[in-house]
């Protein structure tokens, strides 16, 4: 998603800390709950953007470049890339801020993905996204 390995792309949409009960058998953060961070960053911006519900309806491509550790401060970014009718796509970028003992702990990339998300109506069935 982002050509700058420096800098997040989009917006801030969550920021939380990695804590020992999300660690799976190596005492890394497990896929899943980052995975799950995700899913939650990018239907909060597909909430904005649809002024309604929503539901994740597929993955694109998710990649994890590095692991995340117990007590990392994992902040999730994103942008919409598309909308269509009643679905948009919402490319998602996790960075960590790392606890140092110094203090002085740089950030970096550690997973990337892209989720697609229906808006629907009351029933549950696809609603028209007012682009407005």
């Amino acid at each position: 998603m982002s050509e700058n390995n420096n800098c997040p792309r989009g917006q801030l949409l969550l920021r939380t800390l990695a804590m020992p009960a999300d660690t799976n058998a190596n005492g890394d953060i497990f896929g899943g709950w980052i995975m799950s961070q995700l899913d939650l960053a990018g239907a909060i911006l597909a909430k904005e953007i649809s002024h309604g519900r929503v539901v994740t309806v597929s993955v694109q491509e998710i990649v994890f470049k590095t692991p995340v550790s117990v007590g990392d401060v994992v902040c999730c970014y994103g942008e919409c890339t598309r909308i269509g009718r009643t679905s948009m796509s919402v490319g998602l970028e996790v960075w960590v801020k790392p606890v140092a003992t110094d203090g002085v702990g740089n950030r970096r990339k550690v997973c990337e993905a892209t989720f697609n998300y229906v808006a629907i109506d009351g029933d549950g069935r696809p609603r028209a996204i007012n682009k407005s």
